[in-house]
């Protein structure tokens, strides 16, 4: 998935905003685009911050003057068939000039603050990102819609125990959701409702519910540099790790070592500190 933002362009000529991918757009604040099927015929569309356009899939949009920054993201082909769980051989989307939708709309955002901060959580989670916004485009906005297959139970024992090798095989690895897919044979978009109905969590959540895990069991070590566990366990930064650790446990991974290290002290100290274990 494509995710950039554009600032505020002066005065230009018409031109093409997308030729390959579906992309849309989210506004980053108050301005106007003006919008054309062709170069001779642009109309000015005004929008206010949140405001999201959806550009037209094989022939692109023609921009004219732009005034509004705004953070366009390009969604793959392959994401909308997987989407639409290959009821079509092709997705068609309607161009829309100016919506909302509130699950897009939170979709972008996450989007967004992975990418302000150094896209920190890897392939996966924006392949996660991708896929959950490919089943909303194609849910509510295909030319050609056919209600979701509804399907009954979830992954057997033996494709759970598959991809848990494959996480744990690649932990260190920036690992991707078509990965964990071809792993348990199944499409992209079927496998994560089945992964989520067999275990509750989002692919990307049992990933970092893994790594977590093995950060613990390193941590124990009193000679561990809490940097080499953060790179060991898949975490691209110590930040990332940091904060993805205290969410996880309540407490930062230094003190979470501390605290597992210096118990009778710690049973000492009033009140006493809690750790959530994630195991």
């Amino acid at each position: 998935m494509r995710v950039e933002i554009f600032p505020p362009d002066s005065d230009t000529d018409p031109r093409h905003w997308v030729r390959h991918d579906q992309a849309f757009a989210m506004m980053l604040g108050r301005g106007s685009i003006e919008w054309g099927s062709k170069r001779s015929a642009l109309e000015k569309f005004d929008y206010a911050e949140g405001d999201l356009a959806l550009c037209h899939r094989h022939e692109g949009e023609w921009v004219g003057l732009m005034n509004v920054p705004h953070l366009q993201l390009g969604i793959s082909d392959a994401a909308l068939m997987a989407g639409s769980d290959g009821a079509y051989g092709e997705v068609e989307l309607r161009p829309s000039r100016k919506f909302a939708d509130a699950r897009l709309s939170a979709l972008v955002a996450a989007a967004r603050a992975e990418m302000v901060a150094g896209f920190p959580s890897g392939r996966l989670f924006l392949d996660s990102v991708e896929q959950a916004m490919a089943v909303a485009l194609v849910q509510d906005h295909a030319v050609r819609h056919r209600p979701a297959q509804i399907y009954r139970g979830g992954l057997g024992s033996a494709r759970l125990r598959r991809i848990k090798e494959l996480v744990h095989a690649k932990m260190e690895d920036d690992l991707s959701l078509d990965e964990m897919a071809q792993s348990a044979g199944l499409s992209t978009a079927h496998f994560a409702r089945m992964f989520r109905k067999s275990t509750g969590e989002t692919p990307h959540q049992f990933v970092l519910r893994q790594r977590v895990e093995r950060a613990q069991a390193m941590l124990r070590a009193p000679d561990a540099r809490v940097l080499d566990v953060a790179m060991a366990c898949g975490f691209r930064t110590q930040q990332h790790f940091a904060q993805v650790f205290r969410d996880a446990c309540r407490v930062s991974p230094t003190e979470y070592r501390r605290i597992l290290l210096a118990p009778k002290r710690l049973a000492r100290r009033k009140p006493a500190q809690k750790i959530r274990h994630v195991w």
